[in-house]
């Protein structure tokens, strides 16, 4: 009623308020000065603090990474003595490479203690996780447990064992008298020498790869099992058919890291060995690349050589990784086309 008297008597409707449009003065919509300060620093924290985040990282990996790396790169192409000056020798380092015999003797140790330590290592782990991963009571403490060797030192674990393995008065020696069996000469023999060294990384690294397989194991769906016991699998069965497969990415990890730390091996040759442990015993018979990499460099002084050993090393590594990417393509194109397979068998037959 109100309003209809306001109009009759003349009174006019409020003015309409005009939207504004591209080209007209728009100053009185601008933010005031705080408010734009506010949104130009709003905008700065989305796009810089990231990098601000990120900086640290980026700066360690700079200057204990990247720079070393191409200063040993650079250290290869020259001959450098410790206290000289650098002289230029090209490729010289890895030539004299390809033909020292140390070297090549180096990298056979490097290959056979990786192989006899790596694939033992694999194999109980991948039993130790299968266990873990039934309900057992105290399930939690042997998980535990299993990990309590990656805990411990490697000089301290490297000192115990070489204390076992003994010649003289080692347990190991000792309980094979007890057998019937002459003792073994395991410091300076090739093979008893590797045998050990490759017991002392087996021991320590064996707990840690099955919890990453008992991890791998837990994300395989029931659903798997229940159909699988229900075809009337067993247990051997469903491992060997379910649990595998399940896991095959993950196996293929611990083998691709388990290979990268048996070329970096260093710790425990040189520990195991004693007073001749940088040369890899007396006869070089367990000596890996770190440790002529190691000895050439601090030992003899040929910073040259042993950046060219570094060098050769990281290619080795680079190697394994594209082997490494090469079988994942290859298993990921090889699993997509069997799904491709199993969806046209399956609408073949709702079609028929």
């Amino acid at each position: 009623m109100a309003t209809s008297v306001r109009a009759t008597s003349g009174g006019s409707p409020p003015p309409a308020v005009q939207p504004s449009t591209p080209g007209t003065d728009s100053r009185e919509q601008r933010p005031s000065g705080r408010g734009g300060l506010r949104s130009t620093l709003y905008r700065l924290d989305l796009k810089a603090v990231p990098y601000v985040f990120l900086a640290p990282f980026f700066l360690t990996f700079a200057a204990f990474g990247l720079f070393p790396l191409i200063y040993t790169g650079w250290l290869s192409l020259h001959r450098v003595e410790l206290g000289g000056s650098a002289q230029w020798k090209g490729l010289e380092n890895y030539t004299s490479l390809a033909g020292s015999a140390f070297f090549w003797n180096a990298l056979a140790n490097t290959f056979t203690i990786g192989v006899i330590s790596t694939v033992p290592q694999l194999l109980m782990a991948l039993g130790l996780a299968h266990l873990l991963n039934y309900k057992l009571r105290g399930r939690g403490f042997f998980r535990v447990a299993v990990l309590a060797p990656y805990a411990t030192s490697i000089a301290a674990a490297t000192l115990v064992f070489a204390q076992l393995f003994n010649t003289d008065y080692g347990l190991i020696n000792t309980v094979l008298g007890w057998a019937g069996f002459e003792p073994v000469a395991w410091e300076s023999s090739k093979w008893p020498a590797q045998i050990a060294i490759s017991v002392i990384v087996t021991w320590r690294w064996t707990g840690y790869n099955a919890l990453i397989y008992l991890a791998a194991m837990q994300a395989v769906p029931q659903d798997l099992y229940e159909a699988a016991a229900l075809d009337g699998a067993s247990r051997r069965r469903q491992f060997l058919s379910v649990t595998i497969p399940s896991i095959r990415p993950t196996i293929l990890f611990t083998l691709i890291v388990s290979t990268i730390g048996a070329t970096q091996l260093f710790g425990e040759p040189m520990l195991f060995g004693g007073s001749v442990g940088i040369s890899g015993g007396s006869g070089n018979q367990f000596q890996t690349l770190s440790l002529l990499m190691y000895e050439k460099g601090w030992v003899t002084g040929a910073l040259g050589q042993a950046s060219a050993i570094a060098w050769v090393m990281l290619l080795l590594l680079l190697l394994i990784g594209g082997f490494q990417a090469l079988v994942s393509h290859s298993n990921h194109r090889r699993g997509s086309g069997s799904g491709r397979v199993r969806a046209g068998r399956m609408r073949t037959k709702a079609g028929s």
